[in-house]
């Protein structure tokens, strides 16, 4: 097995980057190849730093970058030796198997859609995030990646994010609920209500509406919802392990005995509380290509992208792309 990391990708590259990758290497024991694509100069400096010994890797030069201000289809077209753009080409021609990236979010979901291409039956692909639970994680989607959505792009997120969460989350018989403002099957929107039938009639394990107050308490395996609000309901679940951290310090800045107070309880939610920051999952996978693209926070850490990397190896070795265009083309999602 073959995954390509783009080098250039995130605040901290390609320093984080390329230190996470050889760190997913050592510890899987050298069982996949890892092509770091980027810079040559700069990525090879890193290495030698970091000191390679005698890990599984290869470069790939790609000398072009797609900086995170960049106007995600404008840099394609106009950065076409970039990091993203030539990692996700040595991937359609079959030379990789999986793309791992915390660049450009925008750039390499319209990269990978434009390059790798749909996967059959798949209208519009969708990035699915894991969100912690009290009894474990559920899988949310769409988080980002489509604003505005239709009813058949609804069901086609909830069949792939059943496929993912039975196949990499180990959840048999996924519960699928959809996001709604109430749990009466009349209440919502539109594309909430025309959903719902969908959903009805997919064959998928569909519990009903959830509502916001239920996606912790893991009322719902898969919820699924357009990127507006997915985005939204992420970026509010990225917020609340800060938020914390910030109260205990203020606590903690009152006095001696609050501040002996604030340091053990720091220490019980660090580890309660793991699950809510992004490096515990890494990053999010694209779901619905041809291919295996996985995107990662633009502030990623080493530790973050060593599990990027080994969420890419899983979703290569569980034929993550495979499932998804085998059942999705036999299925009649569309609206009546």
């Amino acid at each position: 097995m073959k995954i390509a990391l783009d080098a250039m990708g995130g605040d901290e590259a390609p320093l984080k980057i390329v230190e996470g990758g050889l760190q997913a290497l050592r510890e899987s024991g050298n069982r996949f190849e890892l092509v770091l694509v980027g810079r040559q100069d700069d990525i090879e400096k890193e290495i030698v730093r970091l000191g390679a010994g005698e890990l599984n890797y290869s470069i790939v030069n790609a000398p072009d970058v797609i900086e995170m201000s960049d106007t995600p289809n404008l840099a394609i077209k106009q950065k076409p030796n970039s990091s993203i753009v030539v990692g996700l080409r040595i991937h359609q021609e079959g030379k990789v198997d999986a793309f791992v990236s915390a660049g450009n979010t925008g750039a390499v979901m319209s990269a990978s859609t434009l390059i790798l291409g749909r996967a059959a039956g798949v209208s519009r692909p969708t990035v699915g995030t894991p969100l912690p639970t009290v009894s474990g994680s559920c899988f949310v989607l769409d988080s980002g990646a489509s604003s505005d959505c239709r009813p058949q792009h609804l069901a086609e997120f909830a069949v792939m994010g059943s496929i993912y969460a039975s196949e990499i989350m180990q959840i048999r018989n996924p519960r699928v609920g959809l996001l709604n403002i109430g749990e009466e099957r009349t209440k919502g929107n539109e594309l909430a209500l025309a959903s719902y039938t969908l959903l009805e009639k997919s064959g998928l394990n569909f519990i009903g509406n959830v509502e916001g107050r239920d996606i912790l308490m893991g009322k719902a395996d898969v919820i699924v919802t357009d990127g507006f609000v997915g985005n939204i309901v992420l970026k509010f679940a990225e917020s609340i392990l800060p938020v914390l951290r910030a109260r205990l310090i203020q606590y903690a800045d009152k006095g001696i005995f609050q501040k002996l107070q604030a340091l053990i309880a720091a220490r019980t939610l660090r580890k309660a509380l793991k699950g809510f920051s992004y490096e515990a999952y890494g990053g999010a996978p694209l779901l619905g290509v041809k291919g295996v693209t996985i995107i990662g926070h633009g502030s990623s850490t080493s530790l973050a992208v060593k599990n990027m990397v080994f969420r890419a190896e899983e979703m290569v070795s569980h034929r993550i792309a495979w499932l998804i265009e085998n059942s999705i083309g036999k299925m009649d999602l569309k609206v009546d």
